[in-house]
């Protein structure tokens, strides 16, 4: 599903109109990019987590040198679905 089908299940669901949906869509991960860029985390009570976790530096390797090189410490965001979540996409 690409943005557009979302903005349409959005505003089919809602009665919101589509620019409305995508305002509101627009806002939400608008937000969210602020907070994880803050270091902090966004907990949606039976959906899931948003958080921002550290890679430790390390030694890689390039695939196609075979060369080692170091590769930096960094953050990246991550996503840990809830039990409900989890439940509601197992279900058959």
């Amino acid at each position: 599903m690409n943005k557009n089908e979302l903005l349409e299940k959005v505003s089919l669901a809602s009665g919101l109109t589509k620019k409305e949906s995508e305002a509101a869509i627009n806002a939400f991960l608008e937000t969210l990019t602020d907070v994880l860029k803050a270091g902090d985390k966004i907990s949606l009570k039976g959906f899931g987590t948003f958080e921002v976790r550290t890679r430790e530096a390390r030694t890689g390797r390039n695939p196609r040198t075979g060369e080692t090189m170091e590769i930096p410490a960094s953050k990246v965001p991550a996503f840990k679905a809830s039990a409900a979540l989890k439940n509601v996409v197992n279900e058959k």
